[in-house]
């Protein structure tokens, strides 16, 4: 009994013992199957989740990218309104190779033209009675300037008048009644007695109202203006006694000027007839053309003059006045240039000119200097067809300045 018993009790350990271990491997089986599909899930999310990645990576250097780029063209110029444009005047032009005038200049003055101009002056002592004209009024030919009283000028109009009358006498008798001597000294002393007067200064009209004349005005004649022009002088009074050939007035055609430009004699200027030269006048300028060239040096001021014939455009100028003289002479070959205001002195003491790439965005562009054109400068550095600001650039220099950013880019 006690065998059969023992018997029984081994059987059921090993039944046990085989149980607990199908169930650990069963265990163990699922969960390898359970980590197999886990790590498999993981597997295939990593590749997603690393595409997503190197998307937002990508995003985000592209985004850097552009804000570099923005960075760098707005450190190289400025974006400016249209509405801001127009409020500074900002002028923009596209430049290209052409030939210029490169100027030299020579101080000058504005003379009268002396091939136009009149002195008005008695031809015998007189006195003046009256003025008829003044200081810079515009007179007209045959308008009346003054009148003065000669004694000389009274004893000449009364031995016109016993001549006048004998040569009407005579011419009435003729050839028969009188000797062809008397006919022909009578005609003489008329033809004389008329000359003196013509000499005098009076006209023809004049001379035949001698016979009509009070007595009381014998010895009163009137001096007349004998081309259009301008009193430039009237230095006497009513009543001064005014001597044979002393100037009572002058008078100038304002619309045709002189300049006499003194001209250093280091300077071989070469200059022709008709060679043109800008006049300038407190910034207001006027076409001039050379029409004569002294060949001696004057011993004062050791130059020597060049005479240019100037059209008065506007009556500004007058004789007196001290003017720059620009003589012009044109560039032997094309070249790129700007107006002088254009360029803009860095910092760094480079020159600059603001260029237009788009419409209303401006730029700074180094360029060299070089010869000058008058109010043009040659420059290098520029391709044909840039469009550079040419009024307005300093504008445009402050407000890239106002960003705190260098405006050349250094």
């Amino acid at each position: 009994m006690n065998n059969i018993f023992r018997t029984t009790g081994v059987a059921l350990v090993v039944i046990l013992a085989v149980f607990s271990i199908n169930t650990a491997l069963a265990n163990e089986s699922q969960n390898n199957t359970q980590h197999d599909e886990h790590s498999h899930e993981h597997e295939h999310d990593k590749p997603i989740k690393k595409a997503t990645d190197e998307h937002e990576h990508a995003e985000g250097e592209e985004h850097e990218i552009e804000s570099i780029v923005k960075e760098e063209n707005h450190e190289e110029g400025i974006s400016l309104s249209t509405e801001k444009i127009e409020l500074a005047g900002i002028e923009v032009d596209a430049v290209f190779p052409k030939k210029y005038l490169n100027s030299v200049y020579a101080p000058g003055e504005v003379k009268a033209n002396g091939y136009k101009s009149y002195l008005v002056s008695p031809r015998t002592d007189s006195v003046v009675i009256n003025r008829h004209a003044s200081l810079g009024e515009h007179v007209k030919s045959g308008q009346k300037l003054v009148t003065l009283f000669s004694e000389t000028m009274a004893q000449t109009q009364a031995d016109f008048l016993i001549a006048s009358s004998n040569w009407k006498r005579a011419k009435k008798l003729g050839s028969n009644n009188i000797s062809e001597r008397t006919l022909v000294e009578a005609e003489n002393i008329y033809k004389g007695v008329y000359g003196k007067l013509i000499a005098f200064g009076l006209t023809k009209q004049a001379i035949d109202k001698i016979a009509q004349q009070d007595s009381a005005t014998f010895g009163q004649y009137v001096l007349i203006a004998e081309r259009d022009g301008v009193v430039l002088q009237d230095d006497f009074m009513q009543g001064q006694r005014i001597e044979a050939g002393e100037t009572i007035m002058l008078l100038a055609d304002e619309n045709d000027l002189w300049v006499e430009a003194n001209v250093p004699p280091n300077k071989e200027l070469n200059l022709a007839l008709g060679s043109p030269a800008l006049i300038d006048l407190n910034g207001i300028k006027y076409q001039a053309n050379v029409i004569q060239e002294a060949h001696t040096i004057d011993s004062v001021t050791r130059t020597r003059t060049v005479r240019l014939s100037v059209t008065n455009t506007g009556h500004k100028l007058h004789s007196g006045m001290f003017v720059k003289v620009y003589f012009q002479f044109q560039s032997n070959s094309e070249i790129i240039a700007v107006p002088e205001e254009a360029l803009i002195r860095s910092s760094d003491g480079d020159w600059t000119v603001f260029i237009e790439d788009h419409p209303n965005e401006f730029k700074a562009v180094e360029v060299t200097r070089g010869r000058s054109f008058g109010e043009y400068r040659e420059v290098s550095g520029l391709e044909s067809g840039t469009k550079v600001v040419t009024r307005g650039a300093f504008f445009v220099a402050s407000e890239i300045a106002k960003g705190g950013f260098d405006p050349h880019n250094h």
